[in-house]
């Protein structure tokens, strides 16, 4: 697939996206813009605002997400990171899951789940920049025994309902949790 086939894919994706999600139009415009932007908006290194993609990792049974406790923002989020070139988000996720949890037996479900602009901050000469994050839901296989990686000071499945009602976590988090759980009653 060529660079210019893998953009107008993505573009097909935020639109079915936005249909599934009509009140995120705004959010929405802004990643297909981001998508046609110069210069390559794949790479960290583009400091304006670059894409990430990152999982909702579900147990088998979906009662279950596992967690990573960030090291370097300090929150329990889901796991995921930097397209660094890869055009296809969808499979960046899958990646960034197998790398993050060490889990093997993933495999991706659906289209985008959610998307989130967040600012990250200033982190070792690392100016502060925004992330345009595209999530998607992974699903574990039988054999759930995960690796922390050098991303991650922890690792911790969490029952589900509960991280979509925990204040304490990341307000995105727990809305891609609702999505989840809203559209398919688990």
């Amino acid at each position: 697939m060529t660079q210019t086939d893998a953009i107008a894919a993505l573009r097909e994706d935020f639109a079915r996206y936005a249909e599934r999600w009509p009140a995120e139009a705004t959010a929405v415009a802004r990643f297909v813009a981001l998508a046609g932007e110069a210069p390559d908006p794949f790479v960290r290194e583009r400091s304006a605002g670059h894409f990430t993609a990152s999982a909702l990792v579900v147990s088998g049974d979906g009662r279950r997400t596992l967690l990573t406790h960030h090291r370097k923002l300090g929150l329990w989020l889901q796991p995921g990171g930097h397209a660094d070139g890869d055009r296809d988000l969808a499979r960046v996720a899958l990646r960034e899951a197998k790398e993050e949890t060490g889990l093997r037996e993933l495999r991706l479900e659906g289209g985008i789940l959610d998307l989130d602009r967040h600012r990250i901050p200033e982190h070792r000469g690392v100016p502060e920049h925004w992330h345009y994050d595209v999530r998607y839901l992974v699903r574990a296989g039988a054999h759930e025994q995960f690796a922390v990686s050098d991303e991650s000071h922890a690792l911790a499945w969490r029952d589900i309902q509960e991280v979509a009602n925990d204040p304490s976590l990341d307000r995105s988090l727990r809305r891609m949790v609702g999505k989840w759980l809203g559209a398919d009653a688990r």
